[in-house]
């Protein structure tokens, strides 16, 4: 009879296992992220209503900025940034940037319906707005072509460890999300969706 003793490859596995069963409870455990992006607006989890609308390319809205409000921010945030994105446009082959703010102070929790507006007094000293796909400093609202099936339109706030993002003004929402990567603490999300049917 031959005996046999573990080899050091079965200890392996087996710590290997242990680990892998610890990860799993340790991430089970942990706390979920209680960021939260959302509109005091109900109509814009059915609709994006005309009154946010662009009023350009055919389309007739009021084109102003929803209120928006946060909440549960990580710990050790120092600004928000905040887009509008529409990831359905057909026309470019990289979406569409309808609305970049950046430098919102980290004692920020809201913004105004219309805070969105060029040259606007709503937005806290020092934010500012980036270059949207149309070429403002500003708010932007939908307009899909018409027959499209319905965009999805992202509002998103990104929690971030700086309080100033280090890109210069005018600054295009590629650009600042590119940058958001490099001090980005945790991000909400909020999907409205538009779409204009042919006549």
């Amino acid at each position: 009879m031959i005996s046999r003793k573990p080899t050091a490859s079965v200890g392996v596995c087996v710590l290997a296992i242990a680990c892998l069963a610890w990860n799993a409870a340790a991430m089970a455990a942990a706390p979920k992220s209680k960021f939260v992006l959302s509109s005091s607006d109900p109509e814009l989890a059915v609709s994006v209503p005309l009154v946010y609308t662009a009023k350009a390319f055919g389309c007739s809205g009021g084109n102003l900025s929803p209120e928006l409000h946060w909440s549960g921010a990580p710990a050790g945030t120092q600004s928000f940034v905040v887009t509008l994105f529409d990831r359905d446009e057909r026309s470019t082959p990289s979406g569409w940037w309808h609305w970049v703010v950046y430098n919102l102070p980290k004692t920020t929790s809201s913004l105004p319906k219309g805070a969105g507006a060029e040259h606007g007094s709503a937005l806290p000293p020092e934010t500012l707005q980036g270059r949207t796909d149309l070429g403002e400093d500003a708010y932007h609202g939908p307009c899909p072509a018409l027959g499209d099936p319905p965009h999805r339109y992202v509002f998103t706030i990104y929690a971030l460890n700086v309080a100033k993002l280090p890109v210069p003004a005018d600054s295009s929402g590629a650009m600042v999300t590119s940058i958001v990567q490099e001090h980005l603490l945790g991000k909400a999300v909020f999907v409205a969706h538009y779409g204009r049917p042919k006549t």
